[in-house]
């Protein structure tokens, strides 16, 4: 893994090119390590996740599965606690994640695709979950999230077919953002970073937790948040600086 922090924006990347950036042990507990930095570091502001080489992710690697015995079991449960740490930390810090992918996306490569709070895509991108080929059933929160972000229907059909959505059909079912030209895809992702490190980052940490808790909660709960967060926020140094600005009608400068 490659980790940076410049102006307030956190850079992971994916960095295991000739192996097709899958995840093996020491790869999930870098992205572990790397997702708290970027939770507890005041100063990140908006974080990038991405990869090196032609490939985003093409998920788990096999190698450690591969053998059906009692060291499986034990080697499995250390990735995937890795793993689902570094998810459950990325959704709920609150700086907000970009996520770019440049090629195919499989299995937890999906999932990190899904978790993006904003995720572009190349032309060249590709998505599909690929578990069941191998004769697996899907993790990473990809059932949790899936059929949340383009329904149940499809969720389903792509966890039992493996359907390979191109990154056009991603598009269009919602599991992106936006799709742009694969030469384009770093510039685009670091002007979308610099202009949310630019923002309210305490305000866009409660977007994201709230939009979570959404998943769970009743109509009058998720309400009662929303009064919480928004007293908070309007309390904040963030929040007194965005109201003035828009009394004196002029553009507000935030702190994060």
């Amino acid at each position: 893994l490659e980790f940076s922090v410049d102006a307030g924006i956190a850079t992971i990347t994916l960095n295991r090119p000739d192996a097709a950036n899958a995840f093996n042990l020491t790869l999930a507990t870098e992205l572990n390590h790397a997702a708290n930095r970027c939770q507890h570091d005041p100063g990140v502001r908006a974080v990038i996740l991405c990869a090196n080489g032609k490939l985003f992710s093409a998920g788990g690697d096999l190698g450690v599965m591969s053998e059906a015995d009692d060291r499986v079991d034990a080697a499995l449960k250390q990735l995937t606690d890795q793993l689902h740490s570094a998810i459950s930390i990325l959704m709920r810090m609150r700086a907000p994640l970009i996520v770019a992918v440049n090629g195919a996306a499989a299995g937890i490569g999906l999932s990190l695709a899904l978790i993006g709070d904003i995720t572009l895509a190349s032309e060249k991108a590709s998505f599909t979950l690929a578990y069941t080929a191998a004769g697996l059933s899907p993790d990473g929160a990809s059932t949790y999230l899936l059929p949340k972000v383009i329904g149940i229907k499809r969720a389903k059909e792509m966890m039992i077919t493996n359907r390979r959505l191109t990154a056009a059909e991603a598009l269009e079912w919602g599991l992106v953002n936006r799709v742009v030209g694969v030469d384009a895809l770093p510039d685009e992702t670091l002007e979308l970073a610099r202009s949310i490190a630019r923002g309210p980052t305490n305000a866009f940490g409660s977007v994201k937790s709230l939009v979570l808790s959404g998943f769970g909660g009743t109509l009058e709960s998720q309400m009662a948040l929303e009064v919480e967060e928004i007293i908070q926020n309007a309390k904040s140094k963030d929040g007194q600086e965005g109201i003035q600005a828009f009394l004196q009608k002029r553009q507000p400068r935030f702190n994060g």
